[in-house]
């Protein structure tokens, strides 16, 4: 464990000189990635100094335990530095847990109606106005990109970007099934239905990071059209993309512009072959991290909202919250937390970590 802070200050310290290079100066997206790369090893190496800095004076502190005159004050001093020391390993085992490169990151979000029909697209229009409200409570903005409503309200699917602070690092436990129990609207004998919609999160990605060739592309222009497929624009503004290799299709149609609306196609498309190709990597690698809450599989059931009993369940954790009207209201934050409370817990178990 020291080694490596030891080694992570030496690499600190050579950054630091690099970056005063004139060669480095000059060279604006080298410049850009060793700042980043020494900003990140920054609150490391201090935290990693001050601890240094405690052991020193624990050990001068040590050092007066049995001179009679300082005893004392050296036997309270020594308890009061072993007790920051032990909060400063902490907080070092907490920093060198491996960060998700993405979690700064703006996302994509999708919700598409399930299993359940009507009440299915229903309950995924409700999640929407969660994660809508969820976005609030953040300060962040929400672009949508295309929605399909539902005959009876809802969506049967919409995708849209979450554009803020450290969006995918809150969002990234949201992808997979929500199960929804409750008596529909259309329920005429008060029974308690039960309905699924899944919801997927990819990160967004930049144009460097994947490449797409035009000549695998097959785009396809149709009027935009709302719930029921009644037309509401009489222009062909609205665009499909086919990615042909993949087979991956993407759709966009909230804007009146046909060049708007491919513009967001091709940023959809681009940012769902990413999370296709980061998937299939995984797979191939045998990837498969202990420490990792859920598969991030859209089947994967992980939250039920039961709403005769005002309770929402978060299977992965077996947390579970009788504040259902709040978390619909966007009120997330106690799930959320919990989750990545979890998360680190199993990271740091999973690196065993020890000072020594």
């Amino acid at each position: 464990m020291i080694e490596r802070l030891e080694n992570i200050q030496k690499k600190y310290e050579e950054l630091k000189i690099e970056l005063q290079k004139p060669e480095v100066l000059n060279d604006y997206n080298k410049l850009k990635k060793l700042s980043k790369e020494h900003s990140d090893l920054e609150e490391i190496v201090n935290k990693y100094n001050e601890y240094k800095e405690a052991k020193n004076a624990k050990e001068e502190a040590e050092s007066l335990v049995n001179d009679p005159e300082f005893k004392e004050m050296a036997m309270q001093e020594v308890e009061n530095l072993t007790n920051k020391i032990e909060d400063l390993e902490s907080t070092l085992k907490q920093l060198l847990v491996p960060k998700d490169e993405n979690d700064g990151k703006n996302v994509i979000m999708e919700i598409r109606g399930a299993a359940g029909g009507d009440e299915a697209n229903i309950f995924a229009g409700d999640l929407f106005r969660m994660y809508s409200y969820y976005a609030i409570e953040n300060g962040w903005k929400i672009e949508v990109l295309n929605s399909i409503e539902g005959t009876s309200g809802g969506y049967a699917q919409i995708e849209y970007m979450v554009k803020g602070d450290n969006v995918y690092s809150k969002l990234k436990y949201e992808s997979g099934s929500h199960r929804v129990q409750r008596i529909p609207a259309t329920e005429t004998q008060g029974r308690v239905h039960t309905s699924t919609a899944t919801v997927l999160v990819m990160p967004e990605v930049e144009d460097v990071d994947i490449d797409i060739k035009e000549s695998d592309l097959k785009i396809d222009v149709f009027h935009s059209s709302g719930a029921g497929g009644q037309s509401v624009n009489t222009s062909n503004s609205a665009v499909r993309i086919t990615h042909v290799p993949t087979g991956v299709v993407v759709s966009c149609q909230t804007e009146r512009s046909q060049l708007k609306n491919k513009e967001n196609a091709m940023r959809l498309l681009r940012i769902k072959l990413h999370d296709a190709m980061k998937q299939k990597q995984e797979q191939e690698l045998g990837v498969e991290r202990k420490t990792k809450i859920g598969t991030g599989d859209r089947s994967e059931k992980i939250r039920t909202y039961n709403y005769p009993q005002n309770r929402v369940t978060d299977h992965r954790i077996n947390f579970s919250i009788m504040e259902l009207d709040k978390v619909m209201d966007g009120h997330l934050s106690p799930i959320i937390e919990a989750l990545i409370t979890e998360d680190m817990r199993l990271k740091l178990a999973g690196d065993n970590l020890e000072i020594r």
